[in-house]
């Protein structure tokens, strides 16, 4: 990102009053938002840019070996750009390395990823050893119900607390056929 000569001046008195706080004018105020604003629409601009980027990667990785020099040159320009080799760069390349230019992009790949897989190895046991206990560990107590209790005799429990487990015939009762009225003859005579 390239700063203009006026914008290195609002930096410049941004910067100076954030290391030594004095009133500001409202035109300095308004001067540094316009930076803010103008910083914050290139950060969105270059991540624009660099999605477009991978996904052009990407339709000219899936159309390979057919686009071989496009998709050479977009991983170059990836690559400048700080783009960290995916699996499936590497893996393309290794299916293209008879051409030399894809062979030298392998071996360039591959230094790149290693540093990588390093890098976020570093951060992972950095995080984990930032996250650990640095005083004594407490003491541990064995709590009532492991090992130990199957080996304990179990209390009864007490009578009036258990109920009986229901039978399904008891919940839902077998269904009964209807009846069939009786004849008319037999209501007439009952």
């Amino acid at each position: 990102m390239a700063f203009s000569a006026d914008e290195l001046r609002v930096l410049r008195r941004a910067l100076a009053v954030a290391l030594h706080p004095a009133p500001l004018h409202d035109e300095d105020v308004q001067d540094a938002l316009l930076l803010a604003a103008s910083v914050d629409e290139a950060v969105r601009e270059a991540g624009r840019l660099r999605a477009f980027l991978l996904a052009d990667l990407a339709r000219y990785r899936e159309a390979l070996p057919g686009s071989l020099s496009g998709y050479l040159e977009l991983l170059r320009d990836a690559l400048a750009a700080g783009y960290d080799p995916q699996a499936d760069d590497l893996a393309a390349l290794r299916a293209l390395r008879r051409n030399p230019a894809a062979s030298e992009l392998l071996a360039r790949c591959r230094i790149l990823a290693e540093r990588s897989v390093r890098a976020r190895l570093a951060r992972v046991s950095q995080a984990t050893a930032t996250s650990a206990p640095t005083g004594p560990r407490a003491r541990l107590f064995a709590l009532p119900g492991g090992r130990a209790a199957d080996d304990e005799p179990k209390p009864n429990p007490p009578a009036p607390a258990e109920r009986p487990v229901p039978k399904p015939s008891e919940v839902f009762p077998p269904r009964r056929r209807p009846v069939p009225p009786p004849p008319p003859e037999e209501r007439a005579a009952g």
